[in-house]
Formats: C-alpha cells, sequence, structure tokens
C-alpha cells in the first residue's frame, strides 16, 4: 500500500467514525478494489486481470461479455459464418462511436488487429489471433504483407474474417480485450501517452477521467456509448490494493463497495466471512500453479521439475491457507468445460520425488544451487510461498529463497525468466481448454517457462484442425497429459474460487459465472432508485 493510501486511509476512518462528514470531492457511484496497480491499459498489451476489469470498461470488442459470462453483439450487431465455418462476416453498429464522437468503422478493426500482430508491438497475447489465416506467419516474421491476413474492411460497416480452419471459440474470442479496436492514429500521434487521461479515447461504456498511480483510476459514464442508456453507474472509482487485510479495512469502514480481486479476502477471516450475506463466493475456471524456469538452472532437466511438483502437499495449501472451498489441482485445465475431461498430473509422492532428484545430481539436496521462488503481493502468496518453501526444504533438503514483488515488476521478471520457479495464475479467457493449453505453445507470448516442445506444438495444431469435437478434445487432452505428467514445466496447485464482497441489497448486476467476469457496464445500485 503507497504512503497516499496510507493517508488517504485513515483520514477516511477519522471522517467516518468522528463526523460523519463526507470528503470534498463527490464520492463516486461505485468505489471498488481492484487488486494490483495496471501494467497498462493498452489492450493488445495487456495480460492480467487487474487491467482486464479496467479496460473492458474503456474499450468494446466485436462481442461483448456480459455478467454471466456469455459472449453477446457488441459492436457487431450481427454476424453470418459460412457453411465451412471459415468466414465471418460481421455487421457493425451504426451507433457505435469513439468517446470523441467518432464512428467505429471495420478499418478500426483491421488497423488494430494489425498492430497487435505486429512484432514490434510485442503482445503477449498476439496468438490469440492466430486462427485467422496468416495471422501467426505476419506475427512470426515469415511473412512482411499484412494483405496476406485474413481480415478486410469491405466497407466501414462491414469487417469479413477468414480463419485457416474452423474455431469453434472465435466469437468468444472476438469478445476478448486483445481484439478490441483502438485508436491507432492517436497512438501515431500521442506515443505511449496515448493511454493517460486527456488523450485516451475508447469505445466503452466509461471514459477515464484520472489516473493517479497507486492511488486510483476514476472512470465516468461515456454518453457516447452505443448502450449508454442501459448503464447503470455514472462515475466509478478503482482502488489499486493488493494486500488484503488494507482492502479488507477499506470495504469494512464503507470507503469501498465491493472487493473484485479473487485474492483479497483476508485468509486469517475467511471462516467468519463465509458465513456472512456480504460473501460471494464461486468456482470459475481458474488455476493457481507454479512456473519452473526450463531455460536454465537446475530446472532444465525434467526429472528435477517433477521432483518438485510431487512434494507439493496441495491439500495442506488449500485446507491451511485459502479455506474458501477452493479444489487441489493434478490438471491445468480446470474442471467444468463441457464435454472435456482434463488429463490427471502428478501426485505427491516424496519418495520417488527424492529419487528422481538424485538421480538428477542432488542426492538429498545436495549441491543444489541456490534457487529463486519468484511471487507477487498479497497475503494468500506470501502463505503459499511460505508453505512451499518448507515443503521443498523438508521433503527434498532443498532451500529456496523467496522472492516478493510488486504486480509491475512481478510480470516483467516472469517475461525476462529471472526467477527459478513462479507463482502464477491463469483464468479462462472462453470456455474451452485451448485457453489454457496455447499458452506453452512455443511462440505464445505468455508461455513464460523457457519451455518449447515441437511434439506439443504439433498436437495443439493437430486439435486446431480437427473438425469433430470429441477428437478434438482426445488431442488437447494428449497434450496436456504430456504438459503436466511428462514434460512438468508447470505444476498446477488448485482451482480458484472466485470471490466478492459486496452487499447485495446495494449493488446488482454481479453474478457467478464461469470465466469470472463481471462488467462493470452492468452493475448497478440498488439503493439508488434511479439510473445515472
Amino acid at each position: 500500500m503507497t504512503e497516499k493510501l496510507v493517508a488517504r486511509f485513515f483520514s477516511l476512518v477519522l471522517l467516518v467514525l468522528c463526523c460523519g462528514c463526507s470528503p470534498s470531492h463527490p464520492r463516486a457511484d461505485l468505489i471498488f478494489i481492484n487488486g494490483a496497480e495496471p501494467e497498462t491499459l493498452d489492450p493488445a498489451l495487456i495480460t492480467g486481470q487487474p487491467e482486464g476489469r479496467i479496460v473492458n470498461a474503456l474499450f468494446e470488442g466485436l462481442l461483448r461479455f456480459d455478467k454471466r459470462g456469455h459472449a453477446l453483439p457488441g459492436v457487431a450487431s450481427s454476424w453470418e459464418i459460412s457453411p465451412d465455418q471459415r468466414t465471418y462476416t460481421f455487421h457493425l453498429r451504426p451507433s457505435a462511436r469513439w468517446s470523441d464522437g467518432r464512428p467505429v468503422t471495420a478499418n478500426d478493426f483491421v488497423d488494430s488487429w494489425r498492430r497487435t500482430l505486429d512484432p514490434v508491438t510485442a503482445s503477449a497475447y498476439s496468438y490469440q489471433l492466430f486462427s485467422v489465416m496468416g495471422a501467426e506467419d505476419f506475427a512470426t516474421g515469415k511473412s512482411g504483407d499484412f494483405a496476406s491476413v485474413g481480415v478486410r474492411a469491405l466497407d466501414l460497416g462491414t469487417l469479413r474474417v477468414t480463419l485457416r480452419q474452423p474455431t469453434p471459440y472465435f466469437l468468444d474470442l472476438c469478445a476478448f480485450p486483445t481484439l478490441y479496436p483502438v485508436r491507432t492514429d492517436l497512438i501515431v500521434k500521442y506515443g505511449d501517452d496515448w493511454i493517460k487521461p486527456g488523450k485516451l479515447v475508447g469505445n466503452g461504456a466509461f471514459t477515464m477521467s484520472a489516473w493517479r498511480i497507486n492511488e486510483s483510476v476514476l472512470l465516468k459514464k461515456n454518453p457516447s456509448y452505443w448502450d449508454a442508456s442501459a448503464v447503470g453507474l455514472g462515475s466509478v472509482e478503482v482502488l489499486p490494493i493488493s494486500q488484503a487485510n488494507v482492502a479488507y479495512n477499506f470495504y469494512a469502514v464503507g470507503q469501498a463497495d465491493l472487493i473484485m480481486d479473487k485474492g483479497l479476502a483476508p485468509p486469517s477471516l475467511l471462516d467468519a466471512l463465509k458465513v456472512r450475506p456480504d460473501f460471494h463466493a464461486a468456482p470459475f475456471l481458474g488455476t493457481y500453479f507454479l512456473r519452473f524456469n526450463c531455460a536454465k538452472g537446475p530446472f532444465t532437466d525434467p526429472r528435477v521439475r517433477k521432483a518438485f511438483a510431487m512434494t507439493v502437499h496441495r491439500k495442506l495449501i488449500t485446507n491451511k491457507i485459502t479455506r474458501a472451498g477452493e479444489s487441489t489441482a493434478l490438471s491445468f485445465v480446470p474442471p467444468g468445460i463441457p464435454g472435456y475431461n482434463p488429463a490427471k498430473g502428478l501426485s505427491e509422492d516424496a519418495e520417488k520425488a527424492r529419487a528422481l532428484l538424485s538421480e538428477a545430481g542432488y542426492p538429498d539436496g545436495k549441491g543444489f544451487p541456490l534457487t529463486t521462488y519468484l511471487y507477487s503481493e498479497g497475503e494468500m502468496n506470501e502463505a503459499v510461498a511460505i508453505e512451499l518453501q518448507a515443503m521443498w526444504k523438508e521433503q527434498l533438503g532443498v532451500t529456496i529463497q523467496l522472492a516478493r514483488q510488486e504486480w509491475k515488476v512481478y510480470l516483467n521478471s516472469l517475461g525476462s525468466l529471472d526467477f527459478g520457479i513462479a507463482r502464477s495464475s491463469w483464468v479462462g479467457d472462453y470456455p474451452d481448454p485451448n485457453t489454457f493449453l496455447d499458452l506453452f505453445l512455443s511462440e505464445s507470448g505468455n508461455n513464460r517457462t523457457g519451455w518449447k516442445s515441437g511434439d506439443y506444438d504439433r498436437m495443439i495444431h493437430e486439435a486446431a484442425g480437427q473438425t469433430d469435437p470429441k477428437l478434438r478434445f482426445e488431442t488437447l487432452r494428449a497434450a496436456e497429459e504430456f504438459l503436466v505428467s511428462k514434460e512438468v514445466p508447470i505444476s498446477p496447485l488448485f482451482f480458484y474460487v472466485g470471490i466478492q464482497l459486496y452487499h447485495s441489497e446495494k449493488l446488482g448486476g454481479i453474478e457467478a459465472n464461469v470465466l469470472d467476469e463481471h462488467p462493470i457496464r452492468e452493475i448497478f445500485r440498488k439503493d439508488r432508485l434511479s439510473k445515472q
């Protein structure tokens, strides 16, 4: 927590307890705690949930997720799909406009997708567009001709997309931030400053009026938004608090209406919170897992990776630390995707783990090099790190050094492979196993393990070309088994339970769903009769 937020918290507490006065500035219709300070608000560059919640308020794609996690028409009011399931023709709403009043056009999507795929942009999520014909070759530099990519503006209001093979989740992808349109003309004009207040122009339900680093992001309803009449909030304040106890104190004294992030329920208070009516929890497609640095150091050896994975007592972590009803994870893909049976990875077996470590040249941990466990701020992450450190010392005789970093630095360390083992999490972007398994393709910007496998790549690409859903899932399951049982560049720990703290008699428009999607545009205040 920054000094500014500390000072703000105590001044607000004094106001509430001593005089009941309001702060000098008007209170936003909704104040919610979002977790970490955003790394960026560029849709092509974001990778985390905290950034995604704000970007989803500022921008909108061809489709948009609703409060139930369903992909519904957004900028596109309708579309047709060719009989071979490879060509999508989207019809844009004439009423879709940027916040400066300019119409959103098909060319905006073409220019934005080109920017995302351009290697210069360095979008970690550019692979989400690889189902589009020619997109992967352009993104990887095999082709310098964007005309070979299957996206065309037929006219200002019509966008045609041609896929390299049928992709059953493509419409869900069209609701994902990486595929959002941005104002490339303003990016040219302002450079990296284009995401700052006064320069950022979006097409979402809100505009940004202020961004005070490490203090708050202020959003205001966008009167130019095509569905503005359905937006229930006039103003929103987003607080970047990553410490659970501090977040809860803000909420408890009434200076926040909603705690949104899954890791912000204080572990020490969970037993008491779970019986309260303002505690809302439900499972979703999210996995807490470990990444091993397979590019250097001892974890280049799969025997070492397996040894560490097989000495984790997952049930102890969920019973002692998380305690919100999380289930332990042996697969990377969570349960709950219809028709898919996740592959099971390595279960706990300390004796076998010690034998593997000995085979790798480290009997009883002797001679094991200094290794760092990297994790981001938060009480739960801290507690898990300490527990893992103790487990590996007890079972393997290895001392691991803990390294806690604030969100932006942590993400940078992940991307540069500056760790031995790293705490990670992944939330499904759409309800399909592909959203998890695509991560570890050799060219994926979200791989962040240094692990590359031609065999794995071939299985994922083979699944992408299969039109039989059953065969496709069988191939994906084989790839997942290869990932979590044979090669083990990662080790799943548990599946998330989504947690929100809010009073349901005051707030509406928040519903449990498998994607943990809670669009701000759908939230409204029940305790105020009229919408803003």
